[in-house]
């Protein structure tokens, strides 16, 4: 891969992969659009990492707090202690019960073969639009007053389900699990912020699941080319994390539904005209 070919990716999956907007239908239209060779799943994940570094760093808070839970849960007491008047046990148990569907859907779609079936211009299009639209429906439609210590079993369950859909590309993984906790009621940043640290164990599984290609290959540019478009991600990740949590103190989801509607429309009339 040459050096401009690994920026664009890095910069459009740390940009994408927290807003509302689809990274994984970003990250297909790159060669879609360019003409260059389709990245493939290494490079996809490799992406992926950097941006799951840069919400551990931002909220590294929740992170440190999460970690503590996790250790309480499994019977460290004294983790479980420093947890004991905080939200966290209970919202450790929330992304757990959230990131069981889709690790169920997401490898029974692998050993199918799914998964790449659905990496086209078209089903893009169409889950950029759809899901854009019902993005703004539950935005305008949700209360605004549950913070995350009301995300129980239920909630988190329905959120985890909503989940399952962001396996479609196109979708957008933020945009329908933020649409699900707005629908429930949750605050903009809450439910913002509930999607980025459920966004930790999914990154980290698919990372997990599709990494063993990096780690088995003996090539150096392979894992220099990996390197390098993780950092370069991780920054762009960031920079859209703050910007994004900044806008929802102020604004609503709108501009988001807007460019979803307007990229969906764009890549049928692309289709259409047979450029891709």
């Amino acid at each position: 891969m040459t050096a401009l070919h690994i920026f664009v990716l890095a910069i459009v999956q740390g940009i994408t992969e927290f807003l509302p907007i689809s990274s994984s239908g970003h990250l297909i239209l790159v060669p879609a659009l360019t003409g260059w060779p389709d990245q493939g799943l290494t490079m996809d994940v490799s992406v992926h990492v950097g941006t799951l570094a840069a919400v551990l760093l931002y909220f590294r808070d929740d992170t440190k707090g999460l970690t503590l839970a996790g250790l309480g849960a499994i019977g460290i007491a004294p983790a479980r202690k420093a947890t004991e008047d905080t939200i966290y046990g209970k919202l450790f148990w929330a992304l757990v019960i959230a990131t069981i569907p889709a690790v169920v859907a997401g490898l029974a779609l692998k050993t199918s073969g799914a998964m790449d079936l659905m990496r086209g211009a078209a089903v893009i299009a169409t889950t950029s639009i759809f899901f854009g639209l019902l993005l703004y429906v539950a935005d305008k439609k949700g209360a605004t007053e549950k913070a995350l210590d009301r995300m129980a079993i239920k909630p988190a369950l329905i959120v985890g389900f909503a989940q399952v859909l962001a396996l479609i590309p196109g979708t957008s993984r933020a945009g329908i699990t933020m649409t699900a906790a707005r629908y429930l009621g949750f605050g903009r940043q809450e439910a913002a912020r509930f999607s980025m640290l459920l966004s930790i164990p999914t990154i980290l599984g698919a990372g997990v699941l599709l990494g063993k290609d990096i780690a088995e290959s003996d090539d150096p540019v392979i894992w220099a080319d990996a390197a390098i478009g993780a950092g370069l991600s991780c920054l762009a990740a960031l920079a859209a994390i703050h910007f994004l949590m900044k806008w929802l103190e102020r604004a609503n989801m709108t501009v988001f539904v807007v460019y979803r509607v307007l990229l969906g429309l764009g890549l049928f009339a692309l289709i259409g005209t047979g450029t891709i």
